[in-house]
């Protein structure tokens, strides 16, 4: 299995990506190969800096062009065509690589992949998937802010997205999806919660569990969370601002007392390196964005969870989800 890693992308890099690579190399199976894609010569001189580089395993591509923050999204393939980003891609596309990771401009890859890897037969939009801690297992919120403007049949394609993601991926056997809303009942909520609750609840291939209220988000109450861009975002950043909100303050607490209260599981469950960053789902093709800022724990996870993806068939069985058998032929 070979992986593609823009190694180009984080806020650090490429000292990020390597040493990320590297940890992943070290610590997960063997049968996984690393591509780093980027500027060779800082590659080479990133590599030197380390110890027993499995250079059977890890391999340069060159990719001299760097997508910058400012550059607009849409234009990357035509006016930066060889950027990390633009070359990773082609590869997963010619065949030379089975997934790409990238901590670059996420609206940068998001158009990139969905012009290079082409969108899945029947899905309309592409949409990337975060998770968040609850109190129970971690909730798969789609869509994370990919899509703002939403109609209900693209909300059911993200149910079964997040549907076929958490079944192979994370190996939940018939994921609860739930539709974020302002009530329980069906008839809560706006035109597009009304009609897209109607559309869950009558699609047998969907363990849809209903509405779920914001207080009911933290508690476990689903697997997937099915909302709009708009919305999905807004309860994400507020979700990701409270969490930091609270841990300081118990940090501020603790500070001068006798007896330090144990944190490191509680700070690994808000840590958002833990998850291996967000999946773009709805793309012919495994393309896994991180963050800007992120260490290289979470580009080793994201290796971990690209890895997950490609041996369990997911983008096959996505494929299939979305054709000819569409449920209801709503997704036609």
């Amino acid at each position: 299995m070979r992986i593609a890693l823009d190694a180009m992308g984080t806020d650090a890099a490429p000292a990020t990506e390597v040493e990320g690579a590297l940890r992943a190399l070290k610590e997960l199976d063997e049968d996984i190969e690393i591509v780093l894609v980027g500027d060779p010569d800082l590659l080479e001189a990133e590599l030197a800096r380390h110890d027993d580089v499995p250079r059977e395993r890890l391999s340069v591509h060159p990719a001299r062009e760097r997508v910058l923050a400012g550059d607009p999204p849409a234009t990357v393939l035509r006016r930066k065509p060889d950027s990390s980003i633009a070359v990773g891609l082609r590869l997963q596309k010619e065949g030379h690589a089975d997934a790409f990771i990238s901590a670059g401009s996420t609206g940068a890859v998001m158009a990139a992949s969905l012009f290079v890897l082409r969108p899945l037969p029947g899905f309309e939009r592409p949409s990337v998937g975060t998770f968040f801690p609850t109190a129970r297992t971690p909730t798969l919120l789609l869509d994370a802010g990919t899509n703002v403007d939403c109609k209900p049949r693209h909300l059911l394609q993200f149910a079964h997205l997040g549907r076929v993601y958490m079944a192979d991926v994370l190996g939940v056997d018939e994921p609860r999806i739930g539709l974020l809303n302002i009530g329980e009942e069906p008839e809560k909520g706006d035109e597009l919660a009304q009609e897209t609750h109607r559309l869950l609840a009558a699609d047998p291939a969907l363990n849809f569990v209903g509405n779920i209220e914001g207080r009911e988000v933290v508690k476990g109450a689903c697997d997937v969370l099915v909302a709009d861009g708009f919305v999905g975002n807004v309860l994400l950043k507020f979700y990701e601002s409270v969490a930091q909100f609270i841990l300081g303050m118990v940090r501020r607490e603790l500070k001068d007392a006798d007896q330090v209260l144990p944190l490191e599981s509680v700070m690994r469950l808000l840590d958002y390196s833990e998850y291996g960053g967000a999946p773009l789902l709805g793309v012919n093709g495994v393309t896994i964005i991180c963050h800007g800022g992120s260490p290289p724990k979470a580009i080793r996870n994201a290796v971990r969870v690209a890895a997950q993806a490609v041996r369990s068939g997911m983008v096959a069985d996505m494929a299939a989800e979305f054709g000819e058998g569409a449920p209801n032929g709503s997704m036609a």
